[in-house]
């Protein structure tokens, strides 16, 4: 379902498992997004964001045993929305990060569209 704050938005993926980036992908453009990426790697995720204007991103807390807070960094420098996503929820999340929006997968399509509206709404158009 296209969601109208979601419709254009350029929403980065940061995800080192292929099926799960892929589920992202479709939900992401059954709600109207552009989906750039998928990263699945640090080096990969700050390099799409260098090249590409980014209007949110959704994070893998952990990519391969390495954790995902130099792209959330970069992110919160440029002024970028994002959600992490996490197998172990919020409680995973260093404590200066922790008020960043959790997705706990596995996640629903609802919840997903819900938490991406919130946060797209605080980002610039």
């Amino acid at each position: 379902m296209t969601n109208a704050i979601l419709l254009g938005r350029r929403v980065l993926i940061v995800e080192d498992e292929p099926l799960i980036a892929m589920l992202i992908e479709d939900l992401l453009s059954d709600t109207g997004c552009i989906v750039l990426g998928p990263a699945q790697r640090i080096e990969d995720a700050l390099r799409i964001i260098g090249e590409n204007a980014v209007d949110l991103a959704l994070l893998d807390l952990n990519l391969n045993g390495v954790q995902s807070y130099p792209v959330a960094d970069e992110l919160i420098r440029r002024r970028v929305p994002f959600v992490f996503t996490s197998g172990h929820g919020a409680r995973a999340l260093r404590p200066g990060y922790a008020h960043h929006p959790t997705l706990t997968k596995p996640f629903d399509a609802r919840e997903f569209e819900v938490v991406l509206a919130r946060e797209a709404m605080s980002s610039k158009p």
